[in-house]
């Protein structure tokens, strides 16, 4: 089937309360809960893939005064989420939410297990009253629950079930159809954006920037956006774009992984990947000659290409998805908001793609700040020296002829070449977690 822009902004970008790691499995853990009589539970033990385990280690959970860890994110989902807010789950969460799920984690009530050898986004969720059992499965990503069981038998009609929020496809056919698509027909997409898209649009930017705002505001987590705007007032940098997407980008970033309460605007699934899809363009737009619907369409081909690009990486990898998918998306949507055509849109991916390939994703947690700092300066910049006719050629390392070819060769990469890279990273934050260090 075919696929629209609508269908793209539906199924790929979406409110998210909180890292997503650790929100699914809030989520898994609120819906096997919510099938138990009375919604009350003994036990709760959940299994999860070695990336969900990576990327919800360190980072904060809003609302719980600094709390970190899946285990918490389980026992506060089971405890006071609403499954059926997807990944805005733990919105509801009281005081006593949080002070009930640290007496059930002190207990031993809630235990989280690792599957080493699982590939792919896989979180199971068993909650246990007496000898009920409710359990709960997502695969493939973040909000996707693939099964619900009660005592042993499958519910098949609970309004829990992901259905497609746009067509009668779901992300993974949306993800198979990107992957058969031009980098033209992916900016043509674009044309069809009617005025309920640009609302959208504009949320996500809304919710973005109150993100931005509070960090610059407050200077939470690392501090890096307060830091910047800090070193621009003392004259230790100049405000430029590169600065302001740096910024802003980074500023929203402090707050979301210091666990502030205020929901980011997603991208393929990645709070962090919607902070740097949406934010450099729209520092970038205060220093060019254009309309705010101008730089909404060149967020909506920013979604695009991270949707593209994240089709071929995998949700969760080795690779920073926030460098390189996420920012892979920024630089096209720069190019494409400074009138590049669909060469110089080309030359932004395969600049950024050649610059920030390599960085590697260890876990969620304050240091992503910086991360996307670098991503948004690149992606600027990765468009500027595109428009001006600097792009890697393709005799360099993993870069293509072609866009396609070059996004598929970073997703090459990220599947089959940095399997052990991400075994190793997982090794060294265990070993961290195990000596009593940190977490």
């Amino acid at each position: 089937m075919a696929f629209t822009v609508k269908d793209v902004l539906r199924l790929e970008v979406a409110p998210a309360l909180g890292c997503t790691e650790p929100v699914a499995v809030a989520l898994a853990a609120a819906a096997a809960v919510s099938l138990l009589p009375g919604k009350r539970f003994d036990a709760l033990d959940v299994w999860v893939d070695p990336n969900i385990y990576k990327n919800g280690l360190a980072v904060t959970i809003p609302g719980t005064g600094g709390l970190c860890g899946l285990d918490t994110a389980a026992a506060l989902g089971a405890v006071g989420g609403d499954p059926m807010l997807r990944l805005e789950v733990l919105s509801p969460l009281s005081e006593a939410d949080v002070a009930r799920s640290s007496e059930l984690l002190r207990l031993g009530q809630v235990r989280v297990h690792l599957l080493s050898d699982r590939r792919g986004i896989y979180i199971k969720a068993e909650a246990r009253q007496g000898e009920h059992v409710g359990e709960a499965i997502i695969e493939q990503h973040h909000d996707h629950l693939t099964s619900l069981r009660m005592d042993g038998a499958d519910l098949t009609d609970s309004p829990l079930f992901h259905e497609a929020r746009a067509g009668s496809g779901g992300v993974a056919e949306l993800e198979t159809w990107l992957k058969e698509q031009s980098l033209q027909q992916l900016l043509d997409l674009a044309d069809a954006l009617d005025a309920d898209d640009m609302a959208f649009l504009q949320d996500g930017v809304r919710h973005n920037m109150a993100l931005a705002d509070y960090g610059l505001k407050h200077g939470p987590g690392l501090g890096v956006g307060k830091t910047f705007e800090r070193l621009v007032r003392q004259n230790l940098m100049k405000s430029d774009m590169f600065v302001a997407a740096r910024m802003l980008t980074s500023a929203a970033a402090d707050a979301r992984m210091d666990g502030v309460a205020l929901p980011a605007m997603s991208s393929a699934g990645s709070g962090n990947h919607g902070l740097t899809a949406i934010l450099p363009i729209w520092a970038v737009k205060d220093y060019l000659t254009c309309t705010s619907d101008e730089a909404l369409r060149a967020i909506a081909v920013s979604h695009i290409i991270t949707a593209y690009v994240k089709a071929h990486t995998g949700r969760l990898s080795a690779v920073c998805g926030c460098s390189v998918a996420a920012g892979a998306g920024a630089a096209a949507g720069v190019a494409y908001l400074m009138g590049g055509d669909v060469h110089h849109v080309a030359g932004a991916i395969k600049n950024l793609m050649e610059d920030l390939a390599g960085i590697i994703c260890d876990g969620a947690k304050a240091g992503c700040a910086l991360k996307l700092a670098t991503a948004a300066g690149t992606a600027v910049q990765a468009a500027l020296f595109s428009l001006h006719g600097v792009k890697v050629k393709p005799t360099d390392g993993i870069i293509a002829q072609s866009p396609e070819q070059t996004m598929r060769n970073v997703g090459m990469l990220s599947t089959e070449g940095m399997i052990e890279t991400d075994r190793t990273i997982l090794s060294i934050m265990l070993e961290k977690k195990i000596s009593g260090l940190v977490y």
